[in-house]
């Protein structure tokens, strides 16, 4: 995020049937990306990739849904927290950052993930 100047690169273990054994992060940010991103690679362990893919999608729209929409939490856990965000717009980007890297990484693109 050039605004905040985050940069994380994340790790990740997948099994054979498609689940996530592992992931981390190494990084600099905000506190809202860093704790994003640490509370994501708590979340995601265990799961499989169609399991994160759904929690990704829920995860964005807590984040970017209208002011006067209240977005449902339900399988979000601790995550519910950044409901808050999608106050600050500047800071969606911040706290999608590490999601948009796992999903970069799971999709096995090879690409830089960017929340531009």
């Amino acid at each position: 995020n050039p605004l905040c100047g985050d940069a994380l690169t994340l790790y990740a273990r997948v099994d054979a049937e498609g689940r996530v054994t592992d992931v981390s992060f190494q990084g600099a940010g905000c506190a809202i990306s860093k704790a994003s991103a640490s509370l994501m690679t708590e979340h995601v362990k265990g799961k499989t990739i169609a399991e994160f893919e759904a929690d990704f999608e829920r995860f964005h729209a807590l984040l970017t849904a209208p002011p006067r929409v209240s977005p449902s939490v339900d399988g979000l856990g601790k995550l519910a927290v950044f409901s808050g965000v999608r106050e600050y717009p500047a800071r969606v980007k911040c706290a999608t950052l590490a999601w948009h890297a796992l999903k970069a990484a799971l999709e096995a693109n090879g690409e830089t993930a960017k929340t531009e």
